[in-house]
């Protein structure tokens, strides 16, 4: 059957190109060779540095961040990630590295400096218009970046860069909507801003940088491993874009700057591989130690946290506790609380105990019981200072109200027309009130009058054992013969 359908080879003599590992993982990843001069090209528009489009993605994202953190709005944070159009420089800065393009590289590395230092200013420019500069939750989470925050920003990086790769999924470079929300690029940039707009609040402005820094050596080390494992690095692929990219440049100050420089034998170098992987490293171990020690101090705070809660059961159940304040510092563990009701001593050194089982520090326990209500008014009346007595009336001051009460009675019921009232007295004896009238008359007053006089007197000066004493004067005559007033 020699010229039939099916013909015999000896399999075991037939020799079969054997792929790279670089060239399988591209055929796993499902990349197509025929899209890597247009994704190429793509990031490389990407870091373009005088672009209107670009720098009003910029501003207006640093913008919404900038507000969007004071006012302590998650939502308002996201939609600004989603604007930030830096996730393309800094992919642009890991094609560079994986490509060995200088003139890439230096593009996407000013593009990344200038886009951060104009985040930072507008952003601190408008926290310093504004009335108050209170950090909010959403600006203290980003001031304590740890080693977590290094796996999220490797993470995303890997990502977005597979997607890139794979064609940009339909969006583009800066279409990662995922990624960017994953990565958050611009709040760190404008938290450095808050802290500067605040008054130089260097704790903030350490903390966001360091932030933002990890994640921008994060994304580049992730990017370029993926383009370099896509084997975006192969001369064939640079054959081919190399024209498009020179006739590019020719208008790009940049280019023209690096050119006259004699740097344009080495716009298509960065130098070897292994130097470019020592720069990578480099800048990633110099982020993991301080990123290491936020790690350490953010476990002790949750062991330390954890350990009180449980401390704190074991004190009193939750009803009774008013307060509770944990210091953590590193040789010793604090615990304060605050009960309505007392602990016995032996349960705030088994607290003590647990602590130091579980922190591995020194720990102290402070127990303060708040009085109750019933407790507070005895101690408000064993303490409440008796009422002075009122100081003595001196001598004058009771002669005037004796008088006062005598006058006012007298002037509703005295007979002034017919017995003008000379002068009037009041004595007091161990007996009684004596209240001792002279009048002028040519009749004495008769026991009638008298009678409703002393009556009126005993209410008007509240004395029931009151005597009066009426003296009667006889009005004086004028001389004879000397004519009267009036006449």
């Amino acid at each position: 059957m020699a010229g039939g359908l099916f013909r015999f080879y000896n399999w075991e003599q037939m020799e079969f190109p054997k792929a790279s590992p670089r060239a399988r993982l591209e055929r796993l990843l499902a990349i197509d060779q025929a899209s890597k001069p247009r994704v190429y090209l793509q990031i490389f528009d990407a870091a373009e540095i005088f672009s209107l489009n670009y720098a009003l993605e910029l501003i207006l994202s640093a913008g919404i961040a900038t507000l969007g953190l004071v006012l302590n709005s998650p939502a308002v944070v996201i939609g600004a990630m989603l604007i930030s159009p830096l996730m393309g420089p800094i992919l642009a800065a890991g094609l560079a590295l994986a490509a060995a393009d200088l003139y890439l590289g230096i593009k996407a590395l000013l593009n990344v400096v200038l886009s951060s230092v104009c985040a930072i200013l507008f952003a601190a420019a408008l926290v310093y218009l504004l009335p108050f500069q209170s950090p909010t939750n959403e600006i203290l989470a980003r001031t304590q970046p740890n080693l977590l925050d290094l796996g999220v920003a490797l993470f995303s990086g890997l990502a977005g860069s597979i997607v890139v790769c794979r064609g940009g999924g339909g969006g583009g470079v800066t279409a990662l909507p995922g990624v960017a929300i994953a990565v958050a690029l611009m709040p760190p940039l404008c938290t450095v801003g808050f802290g500067a707009g605040s008054g130089f609040d260097w704790q903030i402005i350490n903390g966001a940088g360091l932030l933002f820094l990890t994640n921008l050596a994060a994304i580049t080390a992730s990017a370029f491993l993926v383009f370099y494992a896509v084997r975006m690095d192969v001369s064939e692929l640079r054959a081919q874009i190399d024209s498009s990219i020179r006739e590019h440049a020719s208008t790009d100050r940049l280019y023209r700057l690096l050119t006259s420089a004699g740097l344009a034998r080495g716009l298509g170098d960065i130098g070897r591989l292994h130097w470019r992987i020592l720069m990578l490293v480099v800048a990633l171990v110099a982020l993991f130690i301080p990123l290491r020690q936020s790690l350490f101090q953010l476990r002790e705070e949750t062991v330390g946290r954890t350990a009180a809660a449980e401390a704190a059961r074991l004190l009193a159940p939750p009803g009774i506790v008013v307060n509770r304040q944990l210091d953590l510092t590193p040789e010793r563990v604090i615990l304060r609380l605050v009960v309505t009701e007392s602990v016995p001593e032996n349960r705030i050194r088994e607290a003590e105990k647990l602590l130091l089982r579980r922190t591995g520090k020194d720990a102290t326990v402070s127990v303060r019981k708040v009085a109750s209500e019933e407790e507070l008014a005895l101690l408000r009346e064993r303490f409440r200072k008796p009422e002075p007595p009122p100081p003595p009336p001196d001598l004058d001051a009771t002669r005037r109200e004796w008088i006062a009460r005598l006058e006012q009675p007298l002037k509703a019921v005295w007979p002034a027309e017919i017995a003008p009232l000379v002068s009037y007295e009041v004595s007091l004896t161990p007996e009684d009130v004596l209240v001792r009238l002279r009048y002028q008359s040519e009749t004495p007053l008769d026991s009638a009058a008298e009678a409703m006089l002393t009556k009126v007197l005993r209410v008007g000066l509240s004395a029931q054992n009151l005597r009066l004493v009426l003296e009667q004067e006889k009005p004086v005559k004028p001389p004879a013969g000397r004519p009267s007033s009036g006449t």
